[in-house]
This record gives C-alpha cells, sequence and structure tokens, in this order.
C-alpha cells in the first residue's frame, strides 16, 4: 500500500517558549506564499473549543459520539473520546485532508523534524534538542550555547525559519 504522505514538521518547546505564536506567523508566511497548510496542535489537557448552551454541545451533552457542524464557511467534527484512548499522531494525520504542509505544534516526541522554540519566559527552559535527534534548529529570543551543529534562529525570524522548513522537508511549488 502506499500513501501520499503530506510534508510535516513539527515545532516543540515547554509551556510558554513561544510555539503557538510561532505557528501563527508560519501559517501566515506559507499561506502568503500560496502554500495549502494545515496544522494540529496536541493539548496535554482537558479542552473544549464548544460553548455550552449551544445546540452542538447539547448533542454531545446526550452523547453523540461524533457532532458535525456544519455552515457555508466552514465545517468542524468533534470526536468525543469517550474513554477510549487518545488517536495515534498517525490516525490523527490520517483525518486531513491533502495539502502542502502540516505544522505539527506539540508532539514532541514524534519522530519528525522540528524546530525547538525556546524563550527565557518558558515554564521550563531545559533543552530538548540534546535528547531528540530529529531536532533540526533551534528558534529563541536568548543567547543559545548548547546548539551543538544546530541552526540557531531568532524565534521572531519568520522568514528565514519558513525557507529553512521548506529546505528541509522539500516544500515544492504550492499545489493550488
Amino acid at each position: 500500500m502506499t500513501t501520499n504522505r503530506p510534508k510535516i514538521f513539527g515545532i516543540a518547546g515547554w509551556k510558554n517558549s513561544g510555539k503557538t505564536g510561532l505557528a501563527v506567523r508560519l501559517v501566515t508566511e506559507f499561506t502568503r506564499r500560496g502554500y495549502k497548510i494545515s496544522t494540529i496542535k496536541h493539548a496535554h489537557h482537558d479542552f473544549d473549543i464548544d460553548k455550552v448552551g449551544a445546540d452542538s454541545f447539547r448533542h454531545r451533552e446526550a452523547g453523540a459520539h461524533e457532532v458535525t457542524i456544519v455552515s457555508g464557511t466552514r465545517y468542524a467534527i468533534m470526536h468525543e473520546l469517550r474513554g477510549e484512548p487518545e488517536p495515534s499522531f498517525e490516525e490523527i494525520l490520517a483525518r486531513l485532508a491533502p495539502c502542502d504542509l502540516i505544522l505539527i505544534e506539540g508532539y514532541k516526541r514524534e519522530p519528525i523534524p522540528k524546530i525547538e522554540a525556546r524563550r527565557l519566559e518558558a515554564a521550563n527552559r531545559a533543552p530538548l534538542a540534546p535528547q531528540d535527534p530529529h531536532i533540526v534548529a533551534i528558534a529563541t529570543d536568548h543567547p543559545v550555547e548548547d546548539s551543538g551543529a544546530l541552526t540557531v534562529f531568532d524565534l521572531d525570524d519568520t522568514l528565514a525559519i519558513a525557507d529553512f522548513i521548506a529546505t528541509t522537508v522539500g516544500l515544492g511549488k504550492p499545489t493550488k
């Protein structure tokens, strides 16, 4: 069986390390360049994207396994695990529509190429790179002495980071 796996690149780091800000800036930049981008964000805690009292919330509360909301501008599928294990990274990837690049925020243990985000304000400043051979660069807001052979970017240098990611994953011309 052959699968046409999309290009994937991750952003790893501790809480408050700048992962989300970097992800948002990269989505904006790659979209500006004409690429179709999808994202996956891993949360280590319970979360809800639904509003209490909304019809879809009431459907879930009543016990629906999946609730799909559809409009002329977007759709969302909420899947309740109801005691099932968290789906694997590969299962989540399989659910996404085709695109040029999937940016992953979190999933710091997955064997995918990733950049480590570091900020002085992070909850934990222990470097991930020395223990993770899949980290291919560091984006930081402060001087780094433990980078080894890794490329180090200013956390706000979105253009250079986007260029690096495009080269690293072999991102071709946009598929539009």
